[in-house]
């Protein structure tokens, strides 16, 4: 099992993370065991090793001394700064994204899944391919070895890439196209469209599973699972069935070339009727987490869609914090958006999504124009705040 050494660089960003939790989860899920930790503060990254040679030369030692095999950095690495960092510390160097693609590729099970992360790990090596290779001197050009100095193997290794980003995208292309014709069919069936979307972890596959009776794969880990899976979900009180489908969760400074890749499985959301915006209840970042995924909704165009909010897990949250209703409203940048408190795992609170979505189903209105009363508080509990707090 690989070693890392975990290196975050606070450069004034309101959302650093100070213990590294994060990445650590992302080491952990990639099959990586974390033995040290260490941060440092930086008004702007250094040009060359990105923490400066002092700091650089802290690492090395961090390393050493724990028996490391490798350094992830917590923020995205220009190519340059990867290479000198490595020749530096005279170990492996990856950064979030490479760290982020990793675990991509080892959790796609789809054919499209895998495209997609294909086309995106070609995409980012292809920056980085004066790093990836030692063997860059002239080919002998002419026969018999004899003419001009010849091509440079990089420029060989980035046509060949070029060539297989090229033939990705095609083949990309034809997935698009059928998702396209599915959802065409489905629009001319009046099919009601429900995406889930979310931060990672927030616990969407196991809603998805109470909902729909799947067997979507779930653990408590990030990227659980890749590929989009859709289903029908029958809703009696509605006396119709919704198409239901389940989505790649995002995360905090989730790459683009990752985002241009999954498009066509984002395409989903998109196109939906209504969002269900999972959120992980008990995690006091989750203002962060939202901020995200909105974020991230407005990149794919999907941030006009109408959602209702779902926050999850609440039986893992204090007593002393539950609220007196489980429905209420929730304020997103301004507007109040209609909020259901459940917990997929334990099914309390799932009766009350199920009616909620057939209130919807049937009236095909906004999420947001469906009335909600005012949150009701215990006056000893604090209060979960607004996205805005």
């Amino acid at each position: 099992m690989p070693l890392a050494v975990l290196v975050g660089v606070d450069l004034g960003a309101p959302h650093f993370d100070k213990e590294l939790e994060e990445l650590g989860l992302l080491a952990d899920t990639a099959g990586m065991r974390v033995v040290a930790r260490i941060t440092c503060k930086r008004q702007a990254p250094d040009a060359a090793l990105f923490v400066g040679s002092g700091k650089a030369d802290e690492i090395k030692l961090l390393a050493q001394m724990h028996g490391a095999t490798e350094i992830l950095f917590d923020q995205s690495l220009s190519p340059a700064q990867q290479r000198n960092l490595e020749r530096h510390c005279e170990l492996p160097v990856n950064d979030r994204t490479m760290l982020i693609l990793t675990i991509f590729a080892q959790r796609a099970r789809s054919h499209e899944g895998k495209l997609q992360v294909e086309l995106a790990r070609l995409q980012y090596l292809s920056t980085r391919l004066v790093r990836r290779w030692s063997h860059l001197e002239r080919q002998s050009g002419g026969i018999g070895m004899r003419g001009g100095p010849g091509e440079k193997q990089i420029e060989l290794d980035r046509r060949m890439l070029g060539e297989s980003i090229k033939r990705t995208k095609e083949r990309l292309a034809k997935v698009v196209k059928q998702r396209s014709t599915q959802r065409r069919q489905r629009a001319r069936r009046d099919a009601f469209t429900i995406s889930l979307v979310g931060y990672t972890n927030a616990g969407k596959s196991t809603l998805f599973n109470a909902l729909v009776k799947a067997r979507a794969y779930t653990a408590d880990q990030l990227f659980a699972t890749l590929d989009t899976t859709t289903r029908q979900l029958y809703l009696g009180e509605a006396g119709r069935s919704v198409s239901l489908s389940d989505t790649v969760g995002f995360i905090r400074d989730l790459p683009h070339g990752l985002v241009d890749a999954f498009r066509a499985t984002l395409q989903e959301a998109a196109d939906a009727d209504l969002l269900l915006h999972v959120v992980d209840a008990s995690n006091p970042n989750f203002p962060e987490q939202m901020a995200e995924v909105a974020l991230v909704l407005r990149e794919i165009g999907a941030a006009d869609v109408p959602q209702l909010l779902v926050f999850n897990k609440l039986d893992a949250l204090d007593k002393a914090r539950w609220p007196l209703q489980l429905q209420d409203v929730f304020e997103v940048d301004g507007q109040p958006v209609p909020r259901i408190f459940l917990s997929a795992q334990s099914g309390e609170g799932l009766p009350a999504l199920r009616l909620k979505l057939a209130e919807l189903a049937m009236a095909k209105i906004p999420a947001a124009e469906v009335q909600a009363q005012s949150p009701v508080w215990h006056e000893d509990a604090p209060r979960l705040g607004t996205i805005d707090e």
